[in-house]
């Protein structure tokens, strides 16, 4: 039997999940192999040293570098809060004083009287690293993480923007061609990882993000309505930075796409759990894809590993991922061995596909990714 391989979104309803957990710098684990976790339990934390802040005390007190000793009201080693007074003088029989305070809160770590400066290093910043799912720690990578394992649905869409985030999932909409609007937004999703279908409104999203709902899972959406809730053009590099109130992944493309049946019914099905979403994106090399993960610990089976370069073959279901198709879900009916001259005249090897429609047509192996699915 024929078989090709192809990057593919996945999408399984079993399957057993490894997320690695790595702080940017060694620091300390808060937990221990074998622990149960939350996607908000911290598991790692790490310090980040101030930067220095420099204040030009001669300048603003109008004095000479070597005189500065005279004026200052603290010493180095001393921790000093934002607007307190590091320096002050007296003038005109003590009726005008003068004073320099501080810019930041931090520690006096310098003092020159050469160029009458002093050197404040601001407090350090602490990073807490989550869970981010639930599920347990399966190993310790050193001072600089973890490995948190769970068993559950996996959900991966093709684009995505906003970070980490957590919530019960609640439907939209009742079908997947349905377009999420403002007025389908309600108080009672804050804190929930809302379901559309087709497309999300660019109203819509601006009423989520008001309302505080965690994550919005989508068909489809309009890139002008992107643009406008980011507030700035969408970059090539990889997104999830983005300081957003609600993360969106989207699982089809850009523009009114119906949600995939089998998407939407996994979602539906697992309607009331807690899901952990990441709109994480990046398309170049080291593709990362945004997902949703919704854990079910209790589960005793798992299918395995995917090995992110899934099998296609006869029966496969797959996604066309360029145009005149682009978007359509289809199964692959056949494989045909010799290559064949396309409508562009390029002469390659192609799968026979039954779109959706119930259309049978040629499209080049490179043009489609695999569904792979439970």
């Amino acid at each position: 039997m024929n078989v090709a391989y192809t990057p593919g979104l996945q999408l399984r309803e079993q399957t057993r999940i490894e997320r690695i957990r790595r702080l940017p710098i060694a620091g300390s684990i808060r937990c221990e192999a074998g622990d149960t976790v939350e996607p908000g339990t911290v598991v790692a934390a790490a310090e980040i040293a101030g930067i220095m802040s420099i204040v030009h005390v001669a300048n603003k007190m109008s004095t000479r570098p070597e005189e500065i000793g005279r004026v200052l009201a603290v010493g180095v080693g001393e921790h000093v809060s934002q607007g307190q007074v590091l320096a002050s003088s007296k003038s005109l029989f003590g009726l005008l004083t003068t004073t320099c305070v501080s810019p930041v809160s931090g520690t006096i770590e310098t003092i020159s009287d050469i160029t009458g400066n002093i050197g404040v290093r601001r407090d350090a910043a602490e990073i807490c690293l989550t869970a981010y799912i639930s599920g347990k720690v399966a190993r310790l990578i050193g001072t600089e993480g973890v490995v948190i394992e769970t068993v559950g649905a996996l959900v991966q869409g093709i684009f995505g923007v906003g970070g980490e985030r957590s919530g019960r999932v609640l439907m939209a909409v009742d079908q997947p061609d349905s377009v999420l609007h403002e007025a389908d937004v309600l108080p009672t999703h804050a804190g929930a990882v809302l379901i559309g279908g087709a497309l999300v409104t660019g109203q819509a999203l601006r009423r989520a993000a008001d309302v505080g709902v965690a994550a919005i899972v989508v068909g489809g959406i309009i890139d002008a309505d992107l643009v406008a809730y980011l507030g700035h053009d969408i970059g090539i590099a990889i997104t999830g930075h983005e300081a957003v109130v609600t993360s969106v992944v989207v699982t089809e493309g850009f523009g009114q796409i119906p949600m995939a049946r089998r998407t939407f019914d996994l979602l539906k099905r697992l309607a009331g759990q807690t899901a952990s979403v990441n709109g994480a994106t990046q398309i170049r090399a080291g593709v990362i894809r945004p997902e949703v993960i919704i854990p079910c610990i209790e589960s005793a089976t798992a299918d395995p590993h995917s090995d992110g370069n899934p099998e296609v073959m006869p029966g496969s279901f797959v996604r066309v991922v360029r145009d005149p198709y682009f978007g359509i879900h289809a199964t692959v009916i056949s494989m045909p061995s010799n290559p064949e001259m396309i409508e562009s005249g390029v002469v390659t090897r192609v799968l026979r596909l039954k779109l959706v429609d119930g259309r049978i047509v040629s499209v080049p192996r490179a043009n489609i990714e695999s569904l792979s699915g439970s």
